[in-house]
């Protein structure tokens, strides 16, 4: 069972366009000096959908190789049923701990086919597999119980920021599982998690992935300890400051969820490189506003 803040990495690049493995092992490298409680590799964040296999494997190798067994490392899978398999195989030879599926490609699919493409995936593997539900794989309470119940999957993270659809889905699940005892846990996979954790929180979600711990471990963990430790005040004050600026800086622009922590990485002095097309960077001017951003954070924590 994963515990604490989940370390989501960039995939660097080098200014060609080429993966930068050693950047990367860098870049893990110093998120695990900062204590996460789960590395998730080659996912929205790492860009998995403009990694191709060959980069793929590479970059889950490097990954688990940086982390050393301290923690769990899961890796993305997904887009069409085939690719998904392969990455799902790729994942499980390159070391990893588990699977977050990503949704299929482009098509919107009734409840029954994301059912049978998350079998058909996690049957790939033994690998414990968490379904990430957000886009075009939306499940209902129905559906997410079927999912819940085949042998390997551990997990449901929620990026549609549907409350009410989670509060009819956490308490569904967890019924029907709850004669197995099997474990399973529900995560908050929102853009910038923390400004919406509160409400996630109070319907029974505490985990939730922060893009934050990929530049800002510091602000990152200080909020999951505030959280944890019902600081409201300094919860309110690095919300206002810090979580609520990255959420409107990263509204301006489709895609900057993961161009805005690209450029906290390099901020941070790790050479993430370029994002890959169709995504687009930060301008000058925004990569300012980001710093100013994290340096408020870092004051609060100073205060």
């Amino acid at each position: 069972m994963l515990r604490g803040v989940l370390f989501f990495p960039v995939t660097p690049f080098t200014a060609g366009g080429d993966v930068d493995l050693d950047a990367l092992h860098q870049h893990v490298t110093a998120g695990m000096e900062a204590g996460p409680g789960g590395v998730f590799v080659a996912c929205g964040t790492g860009e998995f959908h403009a990694l191709d296999l060959e980069e793929f494997a590479a970059v889950t190798r490097t990954a688990v190789d940086a982390v050393g067994g301290r923690v769990p490392v899961y890796a993305g899978a997904g887009g069409s049923l085939g690719l998904a398999r392969r990455f799902a195989r790729t994942a499980a030879g390159s070391g990893v701990d588990g699977l977050l599926l990503m949704p299929p490609y482009l098509v919107a699919s009734p409840a029954a086919g994301l059912v049978a493409y998350t079998r058909a995936v996690a049957g790939e593997t033994d690998l414990p597999v968490i379904v990430y539900n957000r886009a075009n794989a939306r499940f209902d309470e129905h559906s997410a119980v079927e999912v819940a119940r085949l042998p390997t999957v551990t997990g449901l993270k929620d990026g549609t920021g549907d409350l009410d659809l989670v509060a009819r889905v956490v308490p569904a699940v967890r019924e029907a599982l709850s004669a197995s005892g099997k474990p399973f846990q529900f995560f908050n996979g929102m853009p910038t998690a923390e400004a919406s954790q509160l409400a996630y929180r109070a319907l029974g979600v505490e985990l939730y992935s922060s893009a934050a711990f990929a530049f800002a471990p510091d602000v990152s963990l200080a909020f999951h300890r505030a959280v944890e430790e019902g600081d409201q005040d300094r919860v309110d004050a690095l919300l206002r400051v810090f979580f609520h600026p990255l959420v409107r800086l990263r509204q301006r622009v489709p895609g900057y969820a993961v161009s805005l922590v690209k450029a906290g990485v390099t901020l941070s002095g790790i050479k993430a490189g370029p994002v890959r097309p169709p995504l687009t960077p930060l301008t000058e001017q925004e990569t300012e506003e980001l710093a100013a951003v994290i340096a408020a954070g870092r004051a609060v924590l100073a205060s």
